[in-house]
């Protein structure tokens, strides 16, 4: 195994690790595993999957990472576990009642941080900070705050600080914005031919706004201002935008190359997100045949990349809260003020 883990996050298609997949971490050591509905059915079977992978790659800290922000984007929504509400609600709220809102917004990202960390989760891949405009593809939609880009920084900022302190990793997404987009990344390749000046003045602003959150995801969106024909994920253009004109220091890590807005083979694709610049691509699907291919295009994670994760996890907090308590408190907020 080597020493140092791939620039690489799998995926898994069930929920518990067979022997061949547990053989195939331990020789590939990708840095991480991403997990989806498919793979969490209740609480002690997610415990057991992300043991048993941090078993095969021989690290107690690896991290694994889910899709949960609330709304229809929450993979731990079968069995024991409270439904969230989405960033579109708390949006609204906060349009009622800011200080509410954001007290609300924050109580809820302590809840939902709180049940992750104690599932062994690493991250719910949180906030969006997207803006979202009568144009924009609905796979943004309820997942964004709204079109304003200061409001949006202020309620990302509850969702940031509330992952924080109850030890769940934040990932903003999906830099550097999404919101301009009139097509699905997953189907497609959208292109966004806003200028410099309006990207910068708008869909950039929420992500510079936070641009102190540890972890963050790049879009599968072409910006021709920038540049005209890739992606943000594999364009070392873009790179250079979030890492210098942007001032993003923390760790990117790619959306997931599954999504056909980005061309080519699976392993080719890793090797694109890499070449770019970016730490780690996601490859969040996968089979064995799928992963090992993956794992053989990626590599070792660069020493730059190692130092912001470690500054990452210097940031977590530990803070313990009662989950449902916490859950029931913020949807009594909202039914005090969605009924006056």
């Amino acid at each position: 195994m080597s020493k140092t883990p791939l620039a690489l996050f799998v995926g898994m298609p069930n929920p518990t690790l067979s022997d061949d997949e547990f053989a195939m971490f331990r020789e590939t050591n990708p840095l991480g595993l991403f997990v989806g509905r498919r793979n969490q059915k209740n609480p002690e079977q997610v415990r057991i999957l992300i043991e048993r992978f941090r078993e095969a790659v021989g690290r107690d800290d690896a991290p694994v990472f889910t899709d949960q922000e609330g709304g229809r984007v929450q993979h731990l929504d079968a069995g024991p576990w409270p439904l969230f509400r989405s960033f579109g609600a708390f949006a609204e709220l906060a349009g009622r009642d800011f200080e509410l809102g954001k007290r609300a917004l924050r109580l809820s990202s302590q809840a939902m941080g709180a049940m992750m960390t104690e599932l062994g989760l690493s991250s719910g891949c949180s906030p969006v900070l997207d803006l979202v405009f009568s144009t924009t593809s609905a796979v943004i939609g309820a997942r964004s705050f709204g079109p304003d880009p200061d409001f949006i920084a202020a309620l990302g900022r509850e969702v940031v600080d509330g992952l924080l302190e109850t030890g769940n990793m934040p990932v903003m997404k999906h830099i550097p914005g999404h919101g301009r987009a009139t097509l699905d990344s997953h189907k497609e390749r959208p292109v966004v031919d806003a200028s410099r000046e309006t990207l910068e003045a708008t869909d950039f602003k929420p992500f510079v706004a936070l641009k102190d959150t540890p972890w963050a995801m790049v879009a599968h969106v072409v910006y021709s201002a920038y540049d005209k024909e890739l992606p943000a994920s594999i364009s070392p253009v873009m790179h250079d935008v979030i890492r210098k004109d942007m001032g993003y220091e923390g760790v990117l890590i790619s959306d997931c190359i599954f999504m056909e807005s980005l061309q080519g083979t699976m392993p080719e694709r890793v090797a694109q997100v890499l070449d770019a610049g970016f730490d780690i691509a996601l490859h969040s699907h996968g089979d064995i045949p799928e992963s090992e291919a993956a794992a053989k295009a990626a590599r070792p994670l660069t020493d730059a990349a190692i130092a912001r994760i470690e500054a990452g996890k210097a940031r977590l907090g530990n803070l313990k809260i009662d989950v449902r308590a916490a859950h029931a408190e913020v949807e009594d907020m909202f039914k005090t003020v969605l009924a006056a």
